[in-house]
């Protein structure tokens, strides 16, 4: 925190030396103490957890949007040529429903590969097979509702006893809880890092109140008032603020962008669905403007508060 300097005071008064420039009184080396590089290490960290959580929030309202609609049918029959017969009445039937927009077989072969990593090779083929349900996967017009699914069940069982129909969107039930828990986590670091910014700015504003007691005394005999006093502190925090806070928002981005730039990588998917947009850019930005807004306000009430007590 910067010092107050008595040069001015004594010979040329309050009045003379405020009409000069407050900001006279106290000396700025911007970037040259601790409290510039802390702020601007609690912006980056906000900035970094502000993208967590906005990216959170894209990916489940992106896979909501894609599985609002989908439903999943499942034959579940040991007997293969049974099954098969069941599937292929089921999607016949599917496909003359009212209000289902496409339905398709999903090919066994691809049914197999997403289920042997967690079976192991060799557990879908030969004489001692696991029986696989046949899949078929079906979008409807509208969002799956449990009265639908009923509808759709009843319809299915006249031509394919061995028929399950789920939402797919209940499959991913847990995974959304999980990713809103992610995002009130992130919120929640937000939030306690603004509260050790705001503490870390309150200790300054008291440690440089301490050592320029005399300073402070002697202004106030020439006339100076709280508000003056407290606006010189103000002024002196903002500008260290304003300096970590584009250190901060520069090195949060960078962070942002490299991450994203990995996650780009992937190609698709739930990559893609977590992307940020310009609203979301925006909120980022705003970040170090509040961070330093937080710091004046902060600087200022404390000031004010301290001077109450000192004189």
């Amino acid at each position: 925190m910067s010092l107050f300097r008595l040069p001015g005071l004594l010979t040329g008064g309050w009045r003379s030396l405020a009409g000069s420039g407050e900001s006279e009184l106290v000396p700025q080396s911007r970037l040259s103490g601790p409290m510039p590089w802390v702020i601007a290490i609690m912006i980056a960290l906000m900035v970094i957890a502000g993208a967590a959580a906005l990216a959170l929030r894209n990916t489940a309202q992106s896979a909501r949007e894609d599985l609002s609609g989908g439903i999943t049918v499942q034959i579940v029959e040991a007997a293969p040529e049974a099954r098969q017969q069941q599937a292929a009445a089921a999607l016949e039937r599917l496909k003359a429903i009212p209000g289902i927009v496409s339905a398709e077989l999903i090919p066994s072969n691809e049914v197999d590969a997403l289920i042997e990593p967690w079976l192991g090779a060799g557990t879908l083929s030969g004489v001692d097979a696991i029986p696989v349900p046949a899949m078929l996967d079906a979008r409807l017009d509208g969002k799956v509702s449990a009265g639908r699914i009923a509808d759709i069940q009843s319809q299915l069982k006249a031509v394919a006893p061995a028929a399950r129909v789920d939402a797919q969107s209940s499959w991913l039930g847990p995974v959304f809880d999980a990713i809103q828990s992610l995002q009130w986590l992130a919120v929640g670091v937000i939030v306690l890092l603004g509260l050790c910014t705001g503490a870390a700015v309150l200790l300054a504003a008291r440690t440089a109140l301490g050592a320029n007691r005399g300073t402070i005394e002697v202004v106030h005999l020439l006339g100076g008032t709280d508000a003056q006093i407290a606006r010189i502190f103000q002024r002196s925090i903002g500008r260290d603020a304003v300096g970590g806070g584009a250190v901060g928002l520069a090195l949060g981005l960078t962070v942002i962008l490299f991450v994203g730039q990995r996650f780009a990588a992937l190609g698709a998917g739930v990559a893609l669905g977590g992307a940020l947009g310009w609203s979301d850019w925006a909120l980022l930005l705003a970040i170090p403007f509040a961070g330093v807004v937080l710091a004046m306000l902060t600087a200022r009430l404390t000031v004010l508060r301290a001077l109450r007590r000192m004189l």
